[in-house]
Order: C-alpha cells, then sequence, then structure tokens
C-alpha cells in the first residue's frame, strides 16, 4: 500500500477527485495506441481515491475501457466490421472535423478507423468547436446504417455521442482556489513543483524557485519525476487555465 507523505495527504483531501497515483499512470504507459493522458484522464475519473478497494476496481474499468476502446494498428477494419454487425461501435480516438461545401455538411475524420467522411450532427460540431481547430481525443460512439450504405455515395458511418478527453475548463478557477485554501505557501509550493512531475525536496530552495517560474511560463514543458503521486490536479487544473490563456491546444 502506498503511504502518503504530507503533501499527498493535503492534496487529495482538498482536490478530492483529481489527484491520481503516478505508478498507476505506468501500468498503462506504453501500452496502448493513445497519449499517456488519455490514461491518466481514465485514471483521473476512476481512481481518483486513496482507498485500495477503490483503486482496484477502477483499475479494472480503464484497463476495459483501453483494451476494447483503442484500435491498435491492422484492427481498424476489425472496429467496422464490429460496427456493421451491431450497428455500433464505441472506441476512443482522436476527432477532427471540417465543413463540406458540395454538400452543406459537417464531416469528422477519425483516424484509428481511417475514415474521412463520417457524418456529424451540426450541434455537436459547434458545442466541441475545437474539433474545427486541430481536433481532441474523446470517448465516441459510432453508428452504422446500412441503408445509407447501399447509396450513392453514401456515408454510413456518423458520430452517435462525444465525450471529451483532457479539454481545458474555463470553470476550474473557484476549484482551484478553494482547494489553495487547505495548503500553507511553502506546502503550496511544493505541491506545486510536484504536480508537474518533479520532487521538491530533491531540489535546492534557489531550484525550487527557478521551476515556479519557469512553470508559470510554460507548465505544460515539465513531465516525469520520481513523486509517489501524479496530480491532475496541478496537470489538469492549472495547466488546463495556462492552456486557455496562453491560446495553446
Amino acid at each position: 500500500m502506498t503511504q502518503l507523505d504530507p503533501i499527498d495527504t493535503i492534496a487529495t483531501k482538498a482536490f478530492e477527485g483529481y489527484v491520481v497515483r503516478k505508478d498507476l499512470v505506468r501500468k498503462f504507459k506504453g501500452q496502448y495506441p493513445v497519449p499517456t493522458y488519455v490514461a491518466e484522464f481514465l485514471l483521473g475519473r476512476y481512481c481518483a481515491s486513496v482507498d485500495e478497494d477503490e483503486i482496484a476496481e477502477g483499475l479494472k474499468i480503464v484497463e476495459r475501457q483501453l483494451s476494447e476502446k483503442t484500435v491498435r494498428a491492422g484492427e481498424h477494419e476489425l472496429f467496422k466490421a464490429r460496427a456493421k454487425e451491431k450497428g455500433h461501435v464505441k472506441l476512443i480516438d482522436i476527432i477532427t472535423a471540417r465543413l463540406d461545401a458540395a454538400t452543406d455538411e459537417f464531416l469528422a475524420t477519425l483516424p484509428s478507423l481511417q475514415l474521412k467522411d463520417v457524418r456529424i450532427a451540426p450541434q455537436l460540431v459547434h458545442a466541441n468547436e475545437r474539433m474545427l481547430t486541430g481536433g481532441f481525443y474523446a470517448e465516441l460512439e459510432i453508428a452504422y446504417d446500412p441503408t445509407i450504405a447501399k447509396e450513392k455515395n453514401g456515408r454510413p458511418f456518423g458520430i452517435e455521442s462525444l465525450r471529451e478527453i483532457q479539454l481545458s475548463k474555463r470553470e476550474i478557477l473557484p476549484t482551484l482556489y478553494a482547494g489553495r485554501d487547505a495548503f500553507a505557501t511553502e506546502e503550496w509550493k511544493h505541491f506545486l513543483i510536484r504536480s508537474v512531475g518533479l520532487e521538491p525536496e530533491k531540489l535546492t530552495p534557489r531550484a525550487r524557485d527557478m521551476v515556479l517560474l519557469r512553470t508559470a511560463k510554460q507548465i505544460n514543458s515539465f513531465s516525469g519525476g520520481a513523486s509517489a503521486f501524479f496530480s491532475s490536479a496541478g496537470f489538469g487544473i492549472v495547466s488546463a487555465y495556462s492552456n486557455c490563456a496562453y491560446g495553446r491546444k
């Protein structure tokens, strides 16, 4: 059982539901054809707890989600066949969209399935406009319509629903402010450094100040670290807001 140090203990209480153990992230790194932050996102949803039984159950869910919904090399036709057989299929993929001026319709691209002409409702596009500016990873439900497939130039695949993964949240600052009150100033500094993957106790005071200064400018430049915990509160809240502030994707 992982032992929590004082900073971890404060963080798990102040940011309940946002703090994820780093050793859990390592279990999935490189095992599935999605970026590590996708696994971090799922771990944050199902394993943001200090209860070992809850974490164990959450790990099973994350493992199942990644094994069933990610498309490995050479499996794209298998997923499309499943969609045809069952009428729908669920997957995790990066989604982009474009307006097809010839038909006055939005079309989505799903690289894992090698599809560039997936039907998508305008409401979904306007509710998630980032798919028009580079795209994002999402949990997707893809429907298959055999009637449309028989039409000339038919597009049988369509996006039924999506749930975005790891997008910036404008409303997160109140949560950050509330959690900050639980920390003394030095504890907060240590927490911020740890949340970007570095161990503050192994740094000199000057080095810690330099890390904080650089982090304030570009928090996303840091990764890795030796701490037993990866904090989504720092890298999922602070980082998400910095993305919004600096206009990063």
